[in-house]
């Protein structure tokens, strides 16, 4: 059976993937690319994070172009049906496949990993031509010219050996292999690369610079087709009733187009529909700790903006340079960030950062907590005594705690202004979040309260928290009961209630709070 040259494989998978309970119609991107068959512009690589659907959509085309299966009956009724040119490219070419995560079991050497790729696909032409004689030929491009056919590359997890930092002093021999096998061939009616990192710091001279790049920094027209948009998540929820669109939006919505449409996590919304439950499904398909695999780099410079990001506060910064295959570990904060984005683990848009959402937000939370975070690590892992004291309605241990923050040696927690302050409660209550959705700054009753904690748990009373500077806690409380910021907690059934009053004295440095039931 054929390995690499017009496979099944593709179209098996596509199959199973079109079956699925879940599918999304992602076969639009089909017509755009046919567009690109035999120009100078047939070299196409398209770079997203794990889990953001490239292997299904590497799948679809396989099984649309390839001429080795007919499967009609799984596009007629998907988007690309609708095309003029839909039945013009419909199982027409020889397919070759690759995929550059296949070890070879003979030996871990970089010789051993790239002649198991030669070997592959040497094996299926000459079983395709018979009449070749293998010792007339002696480099894979000079084989399948002898063929007098073209064909279309579907190579998948091309930056493998450099995400997993595999045979370091070979990696220019693989991008000298692709160049080869790829570029100035007539044979070659289309080349798809995909995979994590960007290949733009090869694209000079003799490297890979005939490939278009489409990336998380700059992808004007592919990025719809990686992700689901807000529509696609409605739909999908309607297929069950466990969990509502607001739901999923909570876990996995975050990143967005260049036109600011919302795209979701697929993997994660999939897995959550599939489970019935929201929870963060991130670390089950990535390196353990890969959040702080990257903060870990300069954690002094990135650490005042993570904590501002975890209380929800974007970042204002321009990353302009990407991180690529083969770039030396990130050690700047642009680097770190840049190689973050291009991970999924962060979202930048309008020059703006951010943590994409609560699957991510668990996942920096967790960061810090690691020793190298210093004191941030030892007010995270000692914040569960802060919502103790609130659920006692300790008014003075919580005034303490405050204080104790704010007299650290971390500049963002200073008194610069009422986001500083907010980061300081954030800090303090992070453990409530385990408990606790907690919302800031949310329109309530007649105002916007400062913070809003919703119960995860029926035994838990609601929390509604309001910051005073230069005043009076009393003050704070008598806010909360006047512009009836309680009418949210209420409308969810939530029957106990604590007002929490904190006020502050911006030049003593002085703390007060009281915690109040209300009625």
């Amino acid at each position: 059976m054929a390995f690499c040259l017009n496979s099944n494989y593709p179209y098996k998978d596509f199959n199973m993937l079109v079956h699925d309970v879940f599918f999304v119609d992602k076969s639009g991107i089909i017509e755009h690319i046919s567009k690109k068959i035999r120009t100078k512009n047939r070299f196409l690589c398209i770079t997203k994070p794990r889990r953001f659907g490239k292997t299904s959509v590497l799948n679809m085309l396989g099984a649309y172009y390839g001429k080795a299966y007919d499967s009609k009956p799984l596009f007629d009724n998907l988007t690309v049906s609708k095309s003029k040119d839909y039945e013009t490219h419909l199982n027409q070419y020889n397919i070759i496949t690759l995929s550059f995560n296949n070890l070879s079991d003979i030996g871990n050497t970089y010789n051993d990993y790239i002649d198991f790729v030669k070997e592959s696909i040497k094996r299926d032409v000459f079983a395709v031509y018979p009449e070749l004689k293998a010792e007339n030929f002696h480099s894979i491009s000079s084989l399948l010219s002898a063929t007098g056919d073209d064909y279309i590359f579907i190579m998948d997890e091309w930056d493998y050996i450099f995400s997993h930092n595999l045979y370091p002093e070979n990696q220019g021999d693989f991008l000298e292999f692709l160049r080869d096998l790829l570029k100035d061939r007539p044979y070659v009616a289309f080349a798809y690369m995909t995979g994590v990192l960007p290949i733009k710091k090869y694209s000079t001279g003799s490297a890979l610079n005939m490939f278009q790049e489409y990336t998380m920094l700059n992808d004007p027209i592919f990025e719809e087709y990686f992700g689901f948009t807000q529509d696609e998540v409605t739909m999908l929820c309607e297929r069950q009733t466990k969990l509502t669109p607001d739901e999923i939006s909570e876990w996995y919505n975050g990143y967005q187009t260049k036109g600011g449409e919302r795209l979701y996590n697929p993997r994660s919304v999939v897995c959550a529909l599939e489970d019935g439950v929201c929870q963060s499904y991130w670390t089950r398909t990535g390196k353990k700790d890969e959040v702080l695999y990257f903060l870990k780099y300069n954690i002094a410079e990135v650490r005042d903006d993570i904590i501002k990001m975890i209380n929800d506060i974007p970042i204002q910064i321009e990353i302009n340079k990407e991180f690529t295959a083969g770039q030396e570990s990130p050690n700047t904060q642009k680097e770190i960030y840049a190689a973050m984005i291009i991970y999924g683990l962060l979202s930048y848009y309008d020059g703006e950062l951010r943590i994409p959402n609560k699957e991510l937000m668990i996942e920096f939370e967790n960061a810090l907590e690691d020793d190298d975070f210093g004191y941030v690590a030892e007010l995270v892992k000692n914040s569960t005594e802060v919502l103790n004291a609130t659920l006692k309605q300790s008014g003075e241990v919580i005034a303490s705690y405050l204080h104790n923050i704010h007299n650290s040696e971390l500049p963002i927690l200073k008194y610069n202004d009422e986001n500083s302050l907010s980061c300081v409660v954030t800090l303090a209550y992070l453990s409530a979040r385990n408990k606790y959705k907690v919302e800031r700054e949310e329109k309530s009753g007649k105002g916007f309260a400062d913070f809003i904690f919703y119960p995860r748990r029926k035994n838990l009373p609601g929390i509604i928290l309001e910051l005073k500077a230069d005043s009076t806690p009393e003050e704070a409380i008598n806010q909360i009961k006047e512009k009836e910021y309680c009418e949210k907690l209420r409308k969810e059934h939530i029957g106990k209630i604590l007002a929490v009053g904190i006020s502050y004295n911006t030049k003593e440095k002085d703390h007060k709070c009281i915690v109040e039931e209300i009625n």
